[in-house]
């Protein structure tokens, strides 16, 4: 499903109009975005969690087979909530 189409679905079930539900699609990406780049967490019970993480990890540089740290970098999580997961079982 492309934004497109989640936004027609979301007009249909939430009985809105395209531009309303593009409205609220834009306003919740945004909404989520500017906690996750503050740090914060998302949480939506029954559908899952949005975070940010952050780690070095180790790596091998295949040209040496050598073992090699990755710098740490920002990365957005998202964890399935329990109803989410046992709807797509």
């Amino acid at each position: 499903m492309n934004k497109t189409e989640l936004i027609n679905a979301m007009a249909e079930k939430a009985g809105l109009s395209k531009v309303d539900a593009k409205k609220a699609l834009d306003a919740f990406v945004e909404a989520v975005s500017e906690s996750l780049v503050k740090g914060d967490k998302v949480a939506l019970i029954g559908f899952g969690t949005f975070g940010v993480t952050e780690a070095a990890r180790t790596g091998i540089n295949p040209a040496t087979k050598q073992k090699i740290t990755i710098a740490a970098k920002k990365v957005v999580k998202f964890k399935a909530g329990a109803e989410l997961a046992d709807k797509v079982k």
